[in-house]
């Protein structure tokens, strides 16, 4: 976990990022402010990513997407393996402005870049199986879920407030990374508190739950109690640069 935070400015928790790493691929799960500076701490550059995955497109989720282009065009070590990078409906239009506004700095030179949005389809990638359902949150909103060789699962909601989808698309997931955006009584349109997000656990049966994308006043709560009262599995409080094995 790259980033537990939001967009708002915090000393404790980054913007949202999450690296997932298999035998045979990296996968990066937004990349907010700081994350390129965030994954040199845990030894992956922009070079080791094989496939970029958005869940929607606010800024504190998508903002070091040209600083990655970037670096992969002139880097001290340029990349040279093909990069993937996906997101839900609109994705393609959005990065479409950014070529308008960047040009050739962002366009790979020494390397293939792939475009794409992703559809309701399965997407078979370096032996992963990614599913993905929409989310509520804005237009586009997206969660995902990555199968592996062995069985296991990780489900990540990105931005969200309750919704049938991510129960489905989280369904006896090995691990449910589940924002938990605000403390109970100050509910916000699009994100969930810890009940709901409790709620959501119980009702995935999830193996373990792991809560993320914590505004600054999640830090003045006790936001594990508050999701315990309703989800009774292995709960973790996300944290910047924590390691889950799955």
């Amino acid at each position: 976990m790259l980033g537990s935070g939001t967009g708002i400015p915090s000393l404790r928790r980054a913007s949202p990022g999450l690296l997932v790493i298999s035998d045979s691929t990296n996968l990066l799960i937004d990349s907010g402010p700081g994350t390129l500076r965030k994954m040199l701490e845990v030894g992956i550059t922009y070079r080791d990513i094989g496939i970029l995955l958005y869940t929607h497109l606010h800024p504190d989720h998508t903002a070091d997407l040209v600083p990655a282009l970037f670096a992969c065009k002139y880097g001290d070590l340029p990349r040279e393996k093909d990069l993937l990078c996906m997101g839900g409906p609109g994705f393609k239009a959005f990065f479409e402005e950014f070529g308008k506004l960047y040009g050739s700095w962002i366009e790979p030179q020494s390397y293939h870049l792939t475009i794409k949005e992703i559809s309701r389809d399965p997407l078979l990638f370096q032996g992963l199986k990614i599913i993905s359902k929409p989310m509520a949150h804005i237009s586009g909103s997206v969660g995902y879920r990555i199968e592996f060789k062995n069985g296991k699962s990780i489900t990540i909601s990105g931005d969200t407030d309750y919704c049938q989808n991510i129960i489905d698309l989280a369904f006896e997931t090995d691990l449910l990374v589940l924002e938990c955006s605000f403390p109970d009584g100050k509910k916000v349109d699009g994100h969930l508190t810890p009940s709901l997000a409790g709620r959501i656990g119980s009702e995935s049966h999830c193996k373990r739950l792991l809560l993320t994308h914590l505004y600054p006043v999640c830090d003045q709560f006790d936001i594990v109690n508050e999701c315990r009262q309703v989800y009774k599995g292995d709960l973790i409080l996300g944290e910047d640069l924590m390691r889950v094995t799955i």
